[in-house]
């Protein structure tokens, strides 16, 4: 019986161990994915459904309080800002690639890496390390973010919430 007890406890250690080391194997692997360029792998660590979602909600939410509500009241104004959201939709779904992720997660802005995609990459320039000097923290048993600054200071958070033992990053907290 002891033993049994025995293997049960070295069992119950060992995947609480290996769930509290996930999200840091999430981030390792993100890392390997976005520096290949594999977007097979990069779709295993993302839950890009709910990353879109989230990201949609945050810029048409920015949007809106840019507006005020004197703008939100007027009929012409709330078919631009109509228009506006449906922009913000599509452009968040062209932008939430892995090749967006990366420079995100690399502290650029992603209309710079944009831009940059037109001129030929500089070889002798080393490529920036995808979530490099990252502020980890867990915010709850299910959930755990690395902080990043983007190009002007400001946070970029990645959450990664835990689905079962599988860790995924479901949301990015845009600077305000």
């Amino acid at each position: 019986m002891k033993k049994w007890f025995a293997l049960a406890l070295v069992v119950l250690i060992t995947l609480c161990g290996y769930v509290a080391v996930g999200p840091y194997l999430t981030v390792r692997a993100i890392r390997i994915a976005v520096k290949e360029q594999d977007a097979a792998a990069l779709s295993k660590q993302v839950d890009f459904p709910a990353l879109r979602a989230s990201l949609k909600a945050q810029l048409d939410d920015r949007l809106l309080r840019k507006a005020g509500p004197d703008l939100q009241s007027n009929a012409f104004a709330a078919f631009g800002l109509s228009i506006a959201n449906t922009l913000i939709g599509g452009g968040v779904d062209a932008m939430v690639t892995p090749a967006g992720l990366g420079a995100l997660m690399e502290g650029h802005k992603i209309w710079k890496r944009v831009d940059d995609g037109i001129s030929p990459p500089d070889p002798a320039a080393p490529a920036p390390e995808v979530l490099h000097d990252a502020r980890y923290r867990y915010e709850s048993p299910s959930r755990f973010t690395a902080t990043v600054n983007d190009e002007d200071g400001h946070p970029l958070v990645f959450v990664m919430t835990r689905d079962g033992l599988r860790w995924k990053l479901s949301d990015i907290r845009l600077p305000r």
